[in-house]
């Protein structure tokens, strides 16, 4: 069965199946705000004496600038280098010791970094997290090894994968004043100039308390840990968070298309169109997004979908099959805009042309005949079983609550979000696509295989 997109799956998991509180009963969820603007968001779980802490700040490769691209990564490596009182790798040994695992990531919209650990040792690590948080201190010669390793994953990831090339380029071209454009791990070149003091700066910026908020998920009590949250994140002074322009994306005027050349096996193509967000707001672009996750789901939500039964199966073509493999995407939330992507690997034989025009044609298709009230249900229901098993997960209970803080959405947004998609009617998903998916608003990527390599390109 195939998955959802992650952060779309997220925002469902905590909504399925799940039985209504009794009356006056505290709500699973409890959120405060600490004396120095920190949120702290609580959701026990008592099937087992576990908790995962997670430490969310609403930064990530947007809020960079044009020559430091990469350094809100940076800094999350850098995070476990050391603070005033934690020597370089001190803190992952700690909390190792303490019978934990710990990691990180960044997005283009956060930084998060989380632990699992038994739950009576939250305490020490909650502690741990606030040192690094206010505190975060290390030697030059730490960022100088550590950006070596920095680089070494762009490499691996980006430089060594023609396909990674040409989405990076693609995006680059998709957003021309969105900040979205840019790679979350940094152009080669930024990464190569970037300094001690840009990341020290940035940390300094940013990691500030209200730009930040603590999830704890699993065998805890709530008051307990907003007592533990006051002492460890309270302590740490308050400060304004900086204002952020709004860098906003002009409207796409006309068609764009990219050619990416490579050495690789096979074709591949990618079609964008701009696309709304969900805000959590009963209003047209909200509602509008919701219908577009439908149709996305209808299209590549499940296995035998639309897109696969078309072009990889070869049914309604004539038995031809167009692509090896065919799928869609839509991003549904973010601190920025969004874009729905379609995209295939074409079948020996068939040109990226006729691999794009198959993939236009489906959409084509639903917004003039429409879908089926039976392939509706079957993409909720497909939602639904999927989506349920993840509350077994203390780990995915704490990433969709801190998911919803960074979209700036309460922390029942996973049952309005659900009972919208529940509402979507067919006739909503074939009116978004009669009017979203235009040629005035098309990007075009095409990876392009070639032999060999042209002198100079990778």
């Amino acid at each position: 069965m195939k998955r959802l997109p992650m952060l779309l799956g997220l925002v469902l998991a905590a909504s399925i199946a799940r039985a209504a509180p009794p009356p006056n009963a505290a709500p699973a969820v409890q959120q405060f705000t600490l004396a120095n603007g920190m949120s702290l968001i609580v959701r026990p779980d008592h099937r087992a004496p576990t908790a995962v802490h997670m430490l969310w700040v609403r930064v990530g490769a947007m809020d960079e600038v044009d020559g430091t691209s990469g350094v809100a990564h940076a800094l999350e490596h850098m995070m476990f280098k050391g603070s005033a009182t934690l020597k370089p790798g001190e803190f992952s040994e700690r909390v190792a010791a303490l019978g934990g695992q710990q990691n990180a990531f960044t997005s283009r919209d956060a930084t998060a970094y989380h632990e699992q650990v038994p739950a009576e040792r939250l305490e020490a690590v909650m502690a741990l997290n606030a040192e690094r948080f206010a505190s975060n201190q290390w030697p030059d010669i730490e960022f100088t090894r550590e950006i070596e390793v920095v680089k070494e994953e762009r490499r691996q990831r980006t430089e060594e994968s023609p396909r990674a090339r040409l989405f990076e380029a693609f995006n680059a071209m998709v957003w021309q004043a969105s900040p979205y454009r840019r790679p979350i791990i940094g152009w080669m070149s930024d990464i190569d100039a970037m300094t001690p003091q840009d990341v020290r700066d940035f940390h300094q910026r940013w990691y500030v308390p209200a730009n930040a908020a603590v999830v704890v998920a699993g065998d805890v009590d709530p008051q307990r840990v907003r007592e533990i949250a006051e002492r460890t994140y309270g302590r740490i002074p308050a400060r304004a968070v900086p204002a952020r322009k709004p860098r906003t994306e002009p409207t796409q005027q006309g068609p764009r298309r990219l050619e990416y050349r490579a050495v690789a096996d096979q074709a591949l193509v990618v079609l964008a169109w701009h696309a709304p967000r969900y805000s959590g707001n009963d209003d047209a672009a909200s509602r509008d997004a919701l219908a577009l996750a439908v149709l996305s789901g209808v299209l590549d939500g499940y296995s035998g979908a639309r897109l696969e039964r078309a072009l990889v199966q070869g049914q309604g073509t004539g038995g031809q099959r167009i692509a090896d493999s065919a799928s869609s995407g839509y991003g549904l939330m973010g601190r920025g805009p969004q874009v729905f992507t379609a995209s295939a690997v074409p079948a020996r034989g068939v040109t990226p042309e006729a691999a794009m025009a198959a993939l236009k044609a489906e959409i084509q298709r639903i917004a003039r005949e429409g879908v089926s009230e039976e392939e509706l249900q079957r993409v909720k229901t497909q939602w639904t079983a999927s989506e349920v098993y993840k509350l077994d997960s203390v780990f995915s209970q704490a990433q969709e609550q801190g998911s919803y803080w960074v979209n700036g959405l309460p922390t029942d947004a996973g049952e309005r979000l659900m009972a919208g998609l529940r509402a979507v009617t067919a006739e909503q998903v074939r009116a978004v696509a009669g009017r979203y998916f235009t040629d005035r608003t098309l990007n075009t990527g095409v990876l392009v295989p070639e032999a060999r390599a042209a002198e100079g390109r990778p």
